[in-house]
């Protein structure tokens, strides 16, 4: 049986689009169900997937919306999934990314989707894959996905898209240091934001000392001549942004043309598959019978009555046998 949103999806159906990500986004039975039902009818569309990550305040959301504007001023459809840290204590996230895009979010071409992080590591939220396969589907040519911040775990994103962005602020070689190695290590493009007023000189000066320390990083097989590379962009008043887009476009079609697109493409789709059987894994030990156990024998472990290890093997064995349903 064909689901009803499928073809309101496939036609661009906003609406449709939101109430299929949050389908995908739901933890009960049977709407995950239902979402691998609408998953696995999706017709085969390619957007261009962007992964933006970025230090706090360097203005992520402003250069999303001026970026974004510029794309669909281009006649592109453009989606941008912006991930909100979830608080440890309540599990609730502001979502605020939505209001700090005014003008992208009552653009026609553009479609915003903030989503909690949860409990999930790497800046990225739990269906964040599902989410990009849904924009594509509608019709949209380039997807944005903001990551909850600058961190080693944020390098999660470049394994789900097709060009890792690192948007940073003009600042000294303090900064420098603060950027873990791992994330300047995916970037395919370094962009010094708010280079404008008094901050160009100092933004150019912050360009140049990234691209001296790119040029340090070992060269992977789906770099490009040439990159990665750091350049300077401007959201406020929209310098660089041309140019940073034609570098994007530029370094897909090189990608594309050696065969490093389709192959990472592929790569991310094994990726997908480890990561839903690690979820699924998971999954086997929430339940209340197995916290049960597993609260038993930590308590033998803190007593001394058992070696961690032993009691992993228990907790192994008592998942791998059968058990007559309730």
């Amino acid at each position: 049986m064909t689901d009803d949103l499928l073809d309101p999806l496939c036609k661009g159906d906003r609406r449709a689009l939101s109430r299929a990500i949050t389908l995908v986004e739901s933890t009960r039975a049977d709407h995950r169900a239902r979402a691998q039902g609408l998953l696995a009818a999706l017709p085969e569309r390619q957007a261009l997937r962007i992964g933006l990550s970025g230090t706090p305040g360097v203005g992520k959301s402003t250069f999303i919306e001026a970026f974004g504007l510029m794309l669909t001023g281009q006649g592109l459809r453009v989606a941008v999934l912006a991930v909100d840290p979830s608080s440890a204590r309540s599990g609730g996230s502001i979502l605020g990314d939505k209001t700090r895009m005014d003008l992208l979010s009552r653009d026609p071409a553009a479609y915003i989707r903030p989503s909690p992080s949860g409990a999930t590591l790497g800046g990225v939220g739990r269906r964040t894959r599902e989410a990009i396969r849904l924009c594509e589907a509608a019709g949209h040519d380039v997807i944005l996905v903001e990551t909850v911040g600058v961190g080693q775990s944020e390098t999660l994103v470049a394994e789900m898209t097709d060009l890792f962005v690192l948007l940073l602020a003009p600042a000294g070689g303090d900064e420098l240091q603060g950027v873990k190695r791992g994330i300047m290590e995916s970037a395919d493009l370094i962009l010094v934001n708010k280079a404008d007023g008094e901050l160009l000189s100092p933004a150019r000066r912050t360009v140049a000392d990234y691209a001296g320390a790119l040029r340090l990083l070992r060269k992977r097989p789906q770099d490009a001549p040439g990159f990665p590379k750091a350049l300077p962009v401007s959201a406020a008043t929209g310098d660089g942004l041309a140019d940073a887009w034609g570098q994007m476009q530029a370094l897909t079609d090189w990608r594309r043309a050696e065969g490093h697109f389709a192959a990472n493409r592929a790569t991310q789709s094994r990726q997908w598959f480890q990561a839903e059987l690690r979820a699924a894994l998971l999954a086997r030990i929430e339940t209340p019978e197995a916290r049960a156990r597993i609260t038993a024998l930590g308590e033998q472990v803190a007593a001394g009555g058992v070696l961690p290890g032993a009691a992993v093997e228990a907790m192994l064995d008592w998942l791998d046998a059968p058990r007559v349903p309730a």
